[in-house]
């Protein structure tokens, strides 16, 4: 596991798909539900994002977005349009509304009209734990992403898995939004003139590449800066002076951090285990010492953490 398909573990399409529908002008689908992640593809034709707040963004055919939340969204015909916004969310694609591929309230012109519509595609991703929020604070409000570049494949199998009526067509969908999902996060991070995170540029480094996706692939291991540089091939100096000039911080600084971002994910699970079984699992054989690292990073003990965890907001403050 990379850097960046790590961040991918807790955001997954799991019968997200608010709908798909062939729209005709005008029309106003307002997003209500303030989802974490929400994915929006046009097929076919064109129309406009208004997120609130921010300059709206035009979306034509073979393009996506990327909307994250909380705040709500429109998608319209027109800037200005004079449809009446009709409120979408995650509930739409209830099956007594009529499934994933059409929704009650969208003004669907049927599958045999296709002279001046849009055809949608809108995917709707929580987002859990703190792993994936590491994503999330990498990412604009609105992620525009052009045609013609590695979603087009996915797009075009898009088209065909919601023009047809099989089984096993949300799973299917689901795994294409998650495809065209990861294509369009790399478009932007890749994207020429683009400031991608530290840690994702890095990535391409030949040496500190090797030696972040060895952190991620065993956290728990005892890493040393030495142990690192020999599994990478160069010395101990090198390592670290590389790794802390292409990534920001000494390797051991983001070890930890890491380390401390995936215990809070486990110390919130449903089947949550113990302060020491957590310590365990992510390299600290003294809970004790996982405890005082836990509070330096995160402000809070583990058992502080899980506490405040239950109540929304509170997780991480003093």
């Amino acid at each position: 596991m990379d850097a960046f398909g790590d961040l991918f573990r807790g955001i997954r399409a799991q019968g997200s798909l608010f709908g798909s529908s062939t729209l005709t002008a005008p029309w106003a689908l307002h997003f209500v539900d303030g989802a974490p992640l929400t994915l929006c593809t046009v097929i076919g034709g064109e129309g406009w994002i208004v997120p609130e707040g921010r300059p709206p963004v035009q979306l034509r055919a073979g393009e996506a977005v990327i909307v994250r939340g909380p705040a709500p969204f429109t998608f319209v015909d027109e800037v200005g349009t004079s449809a009446e916004p009709v409120a979408c969310g995650e509930y739409c694609a209830l099956p007594e509304e009529g499934g994933t591929r059409h929704v009650r309230g969208w003004n669907d012109a049927g599958p045999d009209s296709r002279d001046g519509t849009t055809t949608l595609i809108v995917g709707a991703y929580p987002v859990h734990g703190e792993i994936s929020r590491r994503l999330l604070d990498t990412l604009p409000v609105v992620l525009r992403v052009e045609a013609g570049g590695a979603g087009d494949a996915v797009l075009d199998h898009l088209a065909a898995e919601v023009a047809a009526d099989v089984p096993g067509q949300q799973v299917v969908l689901d795994r294409l939004l998650d495809w065209l999902l990861v294509c369009a996060v790399r478009a932007y991070f890749d994207r020429p003139g683009g400031e991608p995170p530290a840690w994702y540029a890095a990535q391409r480094d030949p040496v500190v590449g090797d030696a972040l996706r060895l952190l991620h692939a065993e956290p728990a291991a005892p890493w040393t800066v030495s142990t690192l540089g020999h599994r990478t091939g160069v010395s101990r100096s090198t390592l670290a002076k590389r790794f802390a000039d292409l990534v920001g911080e000494p390797p051991l600084t983001y070890l930890t951090r890491w380390r401390m971002t995936l215990a809070a994910d486990l110390l919130t699970e449903r089947d949550g285990a113990t302060v020491a079984e957590v310590a365990r699992a992510v390299g600290y054989s003294d809970a004790f010492a996982f405890s005082a690292a836990f509070k330096r990073t995160r402000g809070v003990s583990p058992s502080q953490f899980r506490r405040a965890s239950a109540v929304p907001g509170l997780a991480g403050r003093p």
